[in-house]
């Protein structure tokens, strides 16, 4: 656990509004509020869970329309050739480049994140052939994990997962370690690691490092090349707004490029897919993690969420967002816990805006109460989530949220927590996405 967030926490600038007014001032007169406008947001609602699924972009629905009633309605096979079908996912992948500190070559978009991690693990090892350990930590989301037991699984011959705390890293990269495996920001308590000094660690013990971006992609500027990175992945539906499974990405190092091969050598990632040979012969770079056909609508829907988010580099780019992120978030969770400190709600998420991603996460002492009182929360127009086995987490996208967004999101939680809505049976109820 940590200590709660002040109101004047490091990197914050200024003093945190003490009023409404103060908030709606603070909106009039920010720079980034036209970006609000490229968003198709419902009224009344303040949306906090854009780290599990972003809003939708206004210009989306046109984009998808587009892409299925000209492209594929009427000029039907011929768009792949004359709407560049086959080169979404290079193409896609270069505009998730320039937010991640990458090479446009550097850059895929394809497949599910799991995929990925499986493919860009899987080469990692076969690099470090005579190692077998891959270390993470305990607390990474579940998924990585499973994808490295997995092949742990398979692979056989000393593969293992290595599992440790985070404060454990340090000592568990030793030179049996082949792969350090981790995500930046921790899904549940939004705490952030240094990217630049886990990765110095891995490559000093000479091991190769492989980041999960899910929460940092469009969240906050992210320089995978200046930290020296060996491979990334990460999803397109959270901060790049692609929609519900979007395809996700995967990013492969330069100097690595002419050295690794993919265990799913599909047709796409051949050298000349449409010679039809019957042997393979892998593509030339990144190119060569592709496996089979791009899903077009969704690629399409991911294109035009990303030029939702590139449309803030007129007003400064993630560096501003990501200014305004740590004030919404500072704001946020000092006001919800000024208001609901006889109730015990207790913030998670780190004091140090440089050691957290763009969330705060909360407790409460009855972890029984956490899955209610979010439900109850989202009934009064407030959409967070929950997350097992007792967060409250709450996701900022400042490109569409307001300070008195934030303002009014910790007024109702306290009422929900004063009115005690939540021991209601309709919040109770477990449903099976939460």
């Amino acid at each position: 656990m940590t200590d709660a967030i002040s109101p004047t926490e490091p990197g914050a600038h200024d003093a945190l509004p003490s009023t409404r007014a103060q908030c709606e001032a603070l909106d009039a007169a920010d720079p980034l509020a036209p970006l609000r406008a490229l968003f198709a947001l419902p009224a009344g609602i303040v949306y906090l869970d854009g780290n599990s699924l972003g809003a939708l972009p206004a210009a989306t629905p046109a984009r998808i329309a587009d892409a299925v009633e000209r492209q594929w309605g009427h000029d039907l096979i011929r768009s792949w050739n004359t709407a560049g079908w086959v080169e979404l996912p290079q193409r896609v992948g270069a505009k998730i480049a320039a937010l991640v500190g990458a090479r446009a070559d550097e850059v895929l978009a394809a497949d599910a994140t799991s995929v990925n991690l499986f493919k860009v693990l899987s080469a990692a090892l076969k690099m470090r052939d005579g190692r077998g350990i891959i270390v993470s930590e305990r607390g990474n989301f579940p998924t990585d994990l499973y994808i490295a037991q997995g092949l742990a699984d398979q692979l056989g011959r000393g593969h293992t997962l290595r599992l440790v705390e985070r404060d454990q890293l340090p000592a568990a990269i030793d030179e049996s370690v082949a792969v350090v495996m981790l995500t930046q920001v921790d899904y549940r308590t939004g705490s952030r690691l240094d990217m630049n000094e886990v990765t110095a660690a891995a490559h000093r013990a000479g091991a190769l490092m492989l980041w999960d971006l899910a929460h940092s992609a469009g969240a906050f500027p992210v320089d995978l090349n200046a930290a020296r990175a060996d491979f990334a992945v990460g999803c397109g539906y959270k901060y790049l707004n692609g929609g519900p499974g979007a395809p996700a990405f995967l990013f492969v190092a330069q100097r690595h490029q002419a050295a690794f091969s993919q265990p799913l050598s599909g047709w796409m990632g051949h050298a000349a897919p449409f010679a039809f040979e019957t042997g393979y012969r892998p593509a030339d770079g990144v190119a060569r993690y592709l496996c089979g056909t791009p899903p077009v609508l969704s690629m399409v829907a991911l294109d035009a969420g990303l030029d939702t988010l590139l449309a803030a580099d007129a007003y400064g780019g993630l560096a501003a967002l990501w200014r305004k992120s740590r004030q919404l978030t500072a704001l946020f969770a000092a006001r919800a816990q000024a208001l609901c400190a006889r109730h015990g709600l207790r913030c998670v998420t780190p004091m140090d805006g440089d050691r957290r991603g763009s969330q705060v996460s909360f407790t409460l002492p009855d972890g029984q109460q956490a899955y209610g009182v979010v439900q109850a929360l989202i009934a009064r127009g407030v959409i967070g989530d929950f997350r097992a086995p007792d967060i409250l987490r709450f996701g900022f996208a400042p490109m569409y949220l307001r300070h008195v967004d934030a303002w009014d999101a910790a007024e109702r939680l306290a009422a929900v927590l004063e009115s005690g809505d939540w021991r209601s049976s309709e919040f109770l109820a477990r449903a099976a996405v939460t």
